[in-house]
Order: structure tokens, then C-alpha cells, then sequence
């Protein structure tokens, strides 16, 4: 019999195994071409998306980076529609004009994946006003990469978040990285200090267990619920791919990524699996399930519409002589 834990356990892992196989079926699209543009995988990564997502609810809002598949579908974003997205039909969420790093879904509060470092952040922090405003016990969440800790926009919207004491949550994926080189290199501080300056409550977890995120996660969401303000979260995590996909690591030592396996968490996650009963067969069940929900997926949007030119300038230039 399924206990609610085992439950919760075994949807925990089902989310995180869906972002991995879509992950890696976007690689192999990448380079036979199908996906056009760059695109920059969060591989290793999706216990901190899955963890977060998995105390929101919908009616809360996420502003994504540039590497955002992971955020994107933890909060719901349809795979199908994901995948003719990224794969640049009309049928797709933003009728495959935003790609990868524009993945957006208004509907279910995914505000978007962004291109420009740190720029997720405001955006979050104008839906947290928003909420405010509204007088909703809804929040929003702004996702960073540990880049983005020099970034002024950082530091302004944590002032104002502080400041109108909004209901927003700065979630920082420390993977070490700041593009190609070591986070040393472009912070001075740490988080905790620059938090710390504008008095904003901070906590950190391991990234790559998915329950420690879930629960650093809930407990910031129940406190900015209850109108205490924004907080901070920051989870070590490991990017296993390059910056990009393509980047041939030549910034990485040997040994790093050798050793990445170590820190995978969905290999971390399966011997809580077995010891709260969950059978090697039921798991692998699982694991050709969601395969076969990709395998759907992507064969669905090979067969979609190539956007339309004349419908995507209708969306650039205002139409003249329109009262």
C-alpha cells in the first residue's frame, strides 16, 4: 500500500525525471537540428525546480533564466506545447516564437524563461507588487543563477522587496558557474551578506536532494503567506552540461566533471525510493511512462505548423489608422 509520503516521494522523482528525459531528447534535437537557436540545459539541476514548484501553487508566478526548461515544466507547462515551442511551430505556448529562452505560459503563472542575466528578477518583483496590490495570498518567485549576485538589478529589487515588504521569494541555483568562470570571480560576497544588508530572512539547502528544497521552499512560502516579507533561498547545485550546449568545458578541470555523477539527484533520491517500499519495478514503470509521454511529445511537434511570417509582423508594427 502507497503511503502519502510514498506518494509524495515517487512524485517527486517522476517530476524530476521528466525535466531529465526532456532535457536530454533536447539535446539530441539540438544537434540534429530540429531545435533551432541555442539552448542551455539545466541537467543535474532539476531538484531545485522540481523542489520549489512543488509548494506553489498555480496561482503563484515564476520568472525564469535562460536556463529555465526545469522551472517551466515543474510549474506545469504542457509538454507537448513545450516541445512545439522550442521546436519553432505555431502550435507552441508562444506560437514558437519565444524558443527556449522565452518560454512563457501566463495561464498557470510561468512569466518566462529570459535571455539577460538577473533579468528575471524585477520581472518577479513587479508580479509580487501585483499580488500585493491585489490583496492575494499569492507570490512570485524569482529563479537566479549565482551570475547574476553582481548584478545591480539583484541588489535594487531585494531594497524594494525589503523596503514594501513584498511577497517574494529570490531562489538562487548556485551550480559555482557564472557562464565560464568560477562565481569567485564576479562576487566578493555571499548571498547570506548581500541578503543580511536589506534584513531579508536567508536559509540555504543542498540542491541536489529535492526534499531538503521542498522544504526550505515551504517554509519561506508559508512566511511570505503570512506577511512577513520576502526571503531569500539558495541551493548548491551542479550544472552538468556546458553553458550552452556545445561549449567544450575547457574552463572545467577533468576531475569536476568526472565526478558529477556523485551529485545527480535523481540517483540520490532512489534509495529513499526502496526503503519506503517503492519496487524496482514499479520505478522502471514509471521511468517508460514518461518516456513515452516524451516520445508523444516530440513526435506531436514534428508534425506542427511552421509559423506564419505575416502573423508574427502583424505582432511587431501597430496597425495605422486603428482608433
Amino acid at each position: 500500500m502507497t503511503t502519502r509520503k510514498t506518494a509524495k516521494l515517487l512524485e517527486l522523482y517522476e517530476q524530476m525525471f521528466l525535466i531529465r528525459q526532456v532535457e536530454l531528447r533536447l539535446g539530441r534535437l539540438f544537434a540534429d537540428g530540429e531545435v533551432p537557436g541555442f539552448i542551455h540545459l539545466s541537467i543535474g539541476q532539476e531538484a531545485v525546480a522540481t523542489g520549489v514548484a512543488s509548494v506553489l501553487r498555480p496561482e503563484d508566478s515564476v520568472a525564469s533564466t535562460h536556463r529555465g526548461h526545469g522551472h517551466a515544466l515543474a510549474k506545469g507547462v504542457d509538454v507537448e506545447r513545450f516541445f512545439l515551442e522550442l521546436m519553432a511551430k505555431e502550435e507552441g505556448i508562444c506560437k514558437g516564437r519565444g524558443g527556449s529562452m522565452h518560454v512563457a505560459d501566463l495561464s498557470i503563472g510561468m512569466l518566462g524563461a529570459n535571455a539577460i542575466v538577473g533579468a528575471s528578477i524585477p520581472i518577479a518583483l513587479g508580479s509580487a507588487l501585483a499580488h500585493q496590490v491585489r490583496g492575494s495570498d499569492a507570490l512570485a518567485v524569482a529563479f537566479f543563477g549565482d551570475g547574476a549576485m553582481a548584478e545591480g538589478t539583484l541588489h535594487e529589487s531585494l531594497n524594494m522587496a525589503a523596503l514594501w515588504q513584498l511577497p517574494l521569494i529570490f531562489v538562487c541555483e548556485n551550480n559555482g558557474w557564472a557562464e565560464f568562470s568560477p562565481t569567485s570571480r564576479q562576487f566578493v560576497a555571499s548571498l547570506e551578506k548581500l541578503a543580511g544588508a536589506f534584513d531579508i530572512p536567508y536559509a540555504k539547502a543542498d540542491g541536489r536532494d529535492v526534499q531538503a528544497v521542498a522544504k526550505a521552499s515551504d517554509q519561506a512560502v508559508v512566511a511570505v503567506r503570512a506577511g512577513k516579507g520576502p526571503r531569500v533561498l539558495e541551493f548548491s547545485t551542479h550544472r552538468f552540461r556546458g553553458h550552452y550546449e556545445g561549449d567544450p568545458q575547457k574552463y572545467r578541470d577533468a576531475d569536476e566533471l568526472s565526478g558529477l555523477g556523485e551529485h545527480d539527484p535523481l540517483i540520490l533520491l532512489e534509495p529513499r525510493l526502496a526503503k519506503a517500499g517503492v519496487a524496482d519495478a514499479q520505478l522502471r514503470s514509471l521511468q517508460e511512462a514518461v518516456g513515452a509521454r516524451v516520445d508523444a511529445a516530440v513526435d506531436r511537434a514534428r508534425k506542427g505548423s511552421a509559423p506564419d511570417f505575416e502573423a508574427g509582423r502583424a505582432d511587431v508594427y501597430t496597425q495605422t489608422g486603428v482608433a
